[in-house]
């Protein structure tokens, strides 16, 4: 299958072996878009569209903590969306915390930061480049995991703060998803498919806050939350 022509948007997903990255995969592919998964495993990823055939896409393989090897591929990437996460349930140990902190918030405020350097030399007359986050519902909501919790809590409130900034030159888009079915939360009541399909109709839409959840409260209370931090931090903060 050829690749995409190079006019279509580049869009790069982190977590991308795992439930919803792959869903997001396949949803991008229908649009068209050009795909790149970020990956921490070695082993090929093989994803079908919906007749079977196989999707072309580039696998980069990366870890947490080498996100500079990353800056020249992002420099060419349209839309970035930042999925990767780990879940150490109950474990309240140094190592857990460490490694909590270090995959769903550090690393992923690090990528956030190199992907706003690679993109500021754009022309103002090429389309606005996306990052797309992932914080879920722990954001404001328990998970019944303590340590997913807090470092989800962490890379939330670290965007809202970095966005008054970097909201100038990328549009930024907080994916608050709730429980679904993947790896890190077996026992999810939606699908992945759905949750990738929600985020996207959600996206075409125009919203920068896009919630994806069974939990009436979420969706009041978040959108509150988001207001009240830009309020806060900008009042507070200074360029």
């Amino acid at each position: 299958m050829p690749l995409p022509p190079a006019t279509l948007p580049c869009v790069a997903i982190t977590g991308a072996s795992g439930a919803l990255g792959q869903a997001l995969l396949r949803a991008w592919h229908r649009r068209g878009a050009r795909l790149i998964a970020l990956r921490s495993s070695t082993a090929p990823l093989l994803l079908r569209d919906d007749a079977g055939a196989p999707i072309e896409l580039r696998q980069v393989v990366w870890r947490v903590g080498a996100e500079q090897e990353l800056a020249e591929l992002l420099a060419g990437v349209d839309v970035l969306v930042l999925n990767h996460g780990v879940n150490v349930h109950g474990r309240r140990d140094a190592e857990a915390t460490a490694l909590s902190l270090e995959v769903n918030a550090l690393s992923s405020l690090r990528l956030l930061e190199l992907f706003a350097t690679a993109v500021a030399g754009r022309s103002p007359d090429a389309p606005r480049p996306e990052l797309w986050v992932n914080t879920s519902e722990a954001e404001i909501e328990p998970a019944f995991s303590p340590l997913y919790e807090i470092s989800k809590r962490l890379l939330g409130q670290l965007l809202s703060l970095r966005a008054l900034d970097l909201g100038r030159q990328l549009r930024i888009r907080r994916l608050v998803l709730g429980p679904f079915r993947s790896a890190l939360n077996p026992v999810g009541v939606m699908g992945a498919e759905f949750v990738a399909r929600q985020i996207l109709i959600q996206a075409r839409l125009g919203l920068n806050l896009i919630i994806v959840t069974p939990n009436p409260l979420a969706i009041l209370l978040m959108p509150l939350a988001a207001l009240g931090r830009w309020l806060y931090y900008g009042l507070l903060t200074r360029s």
